[in-house]
Formats: structure tokens, C-alpha cells, sequence
């Protein structure tokens, strides 16, 4: 076979060489249309309500495994697919066709599945189309039981292999073990899917995105992945490989070099410190922060606690999750984002409207203001947990004044709660506002009157100053941070919060990318958080300049008319830096 390339979007640096694992893609062929006798469709209807029966134990048993090994949080994901089997209409419409056509039941039900998950996708509401997923994975453990054939699991595999999938459902990545999963690739997804939020977790290179993955690529054919690049390589060449190797090997030399910068100050060769922090979405990622030498939590995503469960996060178990993390990371601090809720992430109990544009519309602060029942759950938590460690809170999605101030009034409330209760908490705990969209990046000179400090959270940022869905992967390559608009939005940021003694953090993919660290370094950005393993090196940057040159590389990057000419200069400028560094000094 000709060697071909794939291209994707990279979702986790690296590269991995090896076998591929076409994972969970061939089940529905496997179903023929067969006709049935009269007399067999009370058998054909007794071994579907079997079928459905046995799917729902083994769920039940990965929901109870989960929740007991990681916890209980974990364990909700699995809710959203329990549901599935108790949609009677669903299951009613499956039985009324197998009497009706006389047909096998896997026919008929993988029938009726393709037209659920054919309606859902032309919903035009990220978060539902999501749930295509949890149809699919719930419809293929059915069909399977429905064959007698046994659902596979990634944490079963015997040898290493690079996963090639359509997409991997959370009971499939709450399997996967890093010592035989060297990588993978999906067919579907972006940078900020669920995927590739395990493949960064698991470290482990991963390209997601590239369309037609599943329909090249073999079982047990050599393939390489690239996950720097965003690339997956079939049928390679002798020649292709050899190159490969060389290139893994270097690039695993160099995160290794990399690792001497970790316990070192991250401070410019003429005395000016900064914070490298690190963005975390669940507790087990502490580990992997501290390791890489992160000066502690920028970013904590509390979506999580919402999300694939059937019932809302009690105040209880909210305060006991943010006391762990605040409890491991000390004397380190940790920002605890509030509920960042919809857009592609809508509590899927609630009765949220369908909406045109959910990015633009009831979601993030604006949900919790509308809902302070629930929003004020959520703060009485963080403040119970503020005794056991240094928590700051932010807010998501401000665009203006009036919603901080309407925030921290419900913040205020919150905190007379507690002190008429007599349960303690950190009065003095910074409390900031999220600079996401560009009427709260114009207006952050007004913001200081309300916010002890700013996180400015460029992947919507981007999104919303360029126009640009962050999360499409057809039009990625219009997703682009160094757009001149975008950089003088986050330079007047800084600027207005250090006129009003208001320090700015920044918190989103563009604090770890190395190209961008000088420019955002000569802004004056105080605090820089991005994933763990891209600390190490932004580190290394930060060492190897002096505050003066950064400012210097900033100021001409402002006079630069493209976004590709300002990535050209930095990145010119990086390699001329680092060229005359010196190794990592202890």
C-alpha cells in the first residue's frame, strides 16, 4: 500500500509509532435484514428487553467501578447513558416495528437508532449534538449483546497500540491505560473535546479531527502519529519510519531537557518574576502540575460537576471536592472558575430553550445571575473550602459592569449565610472577573471598581473578537491568536488593571504556546496558566530573556499588520533567544 498522510488537528503533542487498533467501528455491519415468522416475535421481543437488561447492568457496573476508584463525580457521566434504555418511546417504537415489519430486532433497533442519531445531529445546539455519543455508545453495547458478541475494552489490550476511532465515548477513555495506548486519532473532534482532554491528561500523543480516520486505516497496519503537527501517517515508508524514530527520540530528549527547568523561579535574566500556573479540570491532574513544576492552579473548570448526571452537585459535595484540591496544592493557590455552564455544556435536566446561537446566548454568569439558587450553591462551597487552603474565585463571561456587580451582590449574600450559620471562611478572598468578550476587554478600566484581579480567557476571547467557532474543526485554521485585534485587546487589559493596581492573569491555550510567551511577557502579564506539560518550557523562555526584550519584541509585534507576519517575527525572535541560553542552572 502507498504510504498516505491524514491530516487532523493536533490535540496532544508527541509522536507514537506502532500498530493500529481500529476501536468499536465494524459492530453495525455486523447486523443483516432478516424476516421473521409471526410466531417468533415474542422471542424477538423478549431477547431485545434482554439485551437491554444486560446493557444496563454492565453500565450500571462501569458507573459503580468509576465511582468507587476515582469517585463519585466520575461515575455521573454513565447516568446520561442509563437514561437512554429507560426512553420508552424509544424502545416502544423498536417493538412496534419488529411486529409491524416482521423483521430481526438488532435490524429493526439499529434502524430506529441511525434515525435518533440522524435527527440529533441536525440540531443546532453543540451540547445536544454531543449526545450522539452517549446514543451511539449505549446503541452499540446493545447491538453487540443483542449478537452475543462481548463489548472490547481499551483497558484489556495486551500489547501497545495507537487507537484509531470514529470517537471515544467517556466509558471507553475511562478505560484506557497509558502503558498500552501509545496514542490515538479520531475521526471527529476538536481541541477542546473530551478526547483530547484525556489524550493531554494521559500525556500521550493524540490527533483528533481527521474526518475519515476509520475508513483508511486497517487493523494491525503500521501508522504514525503526530501529535505535534496534527498528522497521522498510514502505510509509512522504511525511510518515512527511520525519520520518525529520530524525530521521537529527539523530541523525547528534549521534554526531558525541559524537566531541568521545573523547580527553577520563573523570573527573566534581569530579575522580573512571573507565575506559571496550570489549568486542571479534575483533581487527579494534581500529580501531573506539580511534577511539571506549575507555581499552582490557575484554572479550575467546575463544569465538570454538572454535566452527564441526572441531578445537581450538593453543596457537600462541592465543598469536599474544592477542599481536596485546595488541601494537595497547598501553600500553592488555586483559581476556581464558577460554573462556566452552556454554549456546548448544558445541564442536560434542565429546561434550557433551544437557542441559534448557544455560544451567544444563556450560558456562563448570565445563567448563574438568572439562576441564583444554583449559583449561590455553588459560592457557598468555594467559601466553606477557602479555610483549607488559598482559594480565589472568578467569574466566566462577564461583559460589562453591571453583571460583576450583580455577581458579587449574590456572592455578598452568600457570604452573610454562612456567617449568621457561624461556619467559617476567607473574608478577604479575591474574587475577579473572566475578560472573555471584547465589550469586557474595552470596558476592564470600568471592571477594576469590582475585581480584585483579571483572567483573560483567550480561547473565547478569539473566538468572539475574530468571529470564529474554536471547537469547528473546518474552520481551524481561521483560529488565530496572534490577530492583531486580539493582541491589543489583551494588552489594554493589562494596561487598565495595573493603572488600578489590579494584577492580570491569562489563562487559556495561548499562555502555553512558546511563540506568544515573549509578546505576552512584554505586555506585562503577571500570570501565565496553561496545561502541566507545557510548563517546563514557557519556564525555559521566561529564563532565557530579560524584561526589556520582551517588551521591545511586544512593541514591534503591535506594528505588524498580519497575524502570520506577528507569528513569523516571534517565532524568529524565540529561536534567536534561546539559541544563546544557557542549560538550566539549579
Amino acid at each position: 500500500m502507498k504510504q498516505r498522510i491524514l491530516r487532523g488537528i493536533p490535540a496532544a503533542p508527541g509522536i507514537s509509532i506502532g500498530k493500529a487498533f481500529l476501536f468499536d467501528t465494524k459492530e453495525m455491519s455486523q447486523v443483516v435484514k432478516r424476516p421473521i415468522l409471526e410466531e417468533d416475535i415474542p422471542s424477538e421481543v423478549r431477547r431485545f428487553k434482554e439485551a437491554l437488561n444486560k446493557t444496563r447492568h454492565e453500565l450500571t457496573k462501569i458507573k459503580d467501578k468509576i465511582s468507587r476508584e476515582i469517585g463519585a463525580e466520575h461515575g455521573e457521566i454513565f447516568s446520561a447513558h442509563l437514561l437512554v434504555l429507560e426512553d420508552s418511546m424509544f424502545i416502544d417504537e423498536v417493538i412496534t416495528k419488529v411486529k409491524k415489519e416482521r423483521l430481526v430486532v438488532e435490524y429493526v433497533f439499529q434502524d430506529v437508532l441511525k434515525k435518533y442519531v440522524k435527527a440529533f445531529s441536525k440540531i443546532d445546539d453543540e451540547y445536544l449534538r454531543e449526545r450522539i455519543s452517549d446514543i451511539n455508545d449505549v446503541g452499540r453495547r446493545i447491538i453487540k449483546n443483542l449478537l452475543g458478541a462481548r463489548q472490547p475494552s481499551l483497558g484489556e489490550l495486551k500489547e501497545q497500540v495507537v487507537v484509531i476511532a470514529y470517537d471515544l465515548s467517556p466509558s471507553h477513555t475511562a478505560s484506557m491505560h497509558k502503558r498500552s495506548v501509545i496514542a490515538f486519532a479520531t475521526d471527529i473532534g476538536g481541541r477542546t473535546s473530551h478526547t483530547a482532554i484525556m489524550a493531554k491528561s494521559l500525556e500521550i500523543p493524540a490527533v483528533v479531527g481527521l474526518e475519515e480516520a476509520t475508513l483508511f486505516i486497517k487493523n494491525g497496519e503500521p501508522v504514525i502519529v503526530d501529535g505535534n503537527k496534527g498528522i497521522v501517517i498510514i502505510y509509512p515508508t522504511q525511510e518515512t519510519i527511520k525519520s520518525y524514530e529520530l524525530q521521537k527520540k529527539g523530541f523525547e530528549e528534549y521534554e526531558r531537557s525541559l524537566l531541568g527547568f521545573r523547580d527553577l523561579p520563573s523570573q527573566t535574566l534581569d530579575g522580573h518574576k512571573v507565575r506559571i500556573m496550570a489549568n486542571i479540570e479534575l483533581p487527579e491532574e494534581i500529580p501531573s502540575i506539580i511534577y511539571h513544576g506549575a507555581q499552582g492552579i490557575g484554572l479550575y473548570r467546575t463544569e465538570y460537576f454538572y454535566m452527564n448526571r441526572t441531578d445537581l452537585p450538593k453543596e457537600d459535595e462541592q465543598y469536599e471536592a474544592y477542599k481536596v484540591v485546595a488541601q494537595k496544592i497547598a501553600p500553592l493557590s488555586v483559581t476556581i472558575r464558577t460554573m462556566d455552564l452552556g454554549g456546548d455544556k448544558f445541564l442536560s435536566h434542565l429546561e434550557v430553550p433551544h437557542e441559534m446561537n448557544p455560544f451567544l446566548g444563556w450560558r456562563a454568569i448570565r445563567f448563574c445571575l438568572a439562576r441564583p439558587d444554583i449559583f449561590k450553591v455553588q459560592l457557598r462551597a468555594i467559601l466553606r473550602a477557602s479555610v483549607h487552603g488559598k482559594l480565589k474565585m472568578m467569574y466566566p463571561m462577564i461583559s460589562g459592569l453591571e453583571e460583576l456587580k450583580q455577581a458579587n451582590v449574590i456572592l455578598n449574600e452568600a457570604k452573610e449565610e454562612l456567617r449568621k450559620k457561624g461556619i467559617p471562611f476567607d473574608e478577604n478572598i479575591e474574587v475577579g472577573a473572566m475578560i472573555e468578550i471584547p465589550s469586557a476587554a474595552m470596558t476592564s478600566d470600568l471592571l477594576t471598581k469590582e475585581a480584585d484581579f483579571f483572567s483573560i480567557g483567550t480561547n473565547d476571547l478569539i473566538q468572539y473578537s475574530i468571529a470564529v467557532d474554536r471547537v469547528n474543526e473546518k474552520i481551524a485554521y481561521l483560529y488565530e491568536p496572534t490577530h492583531p485585534g486580539v493582541l491589543r485587546l489583551i494588552k489594554s487589559v493589562i494596561e487598565n488593571g495595573h493603572k488600578a493596581g489590579v494584577w492580570v492573569g491569562l489563562c487559556g491555550e495561548m499562555a502555553g504556546e512558546p511563540e506568544l510567551a515573549l509578546i505576552l511577557l512584554g505586555f506585562g502579564l503577571d500570570e501565565f496558566s496553561m496545561s502541566s506539560v507545557t510548563i517546563p518550557e514557557v519556564k525555559r523562555i521566561i529564563r532565557a530573556t530579560t524584561l526589556q526584550q520582551a517588551k521591545e519584541i511586544a512593541e514591534k509585534a503591535l506594528t505588524l499588520s498580519t497575524g502570520k507576519e506577528i507569528e513569523e517575527f516571534a517565532r524568529t525572535k524565540l529561536k534567536e533567544i534561546l539559541s544563546n541560553a544557557s542549560d538550566p542552572k539549579t
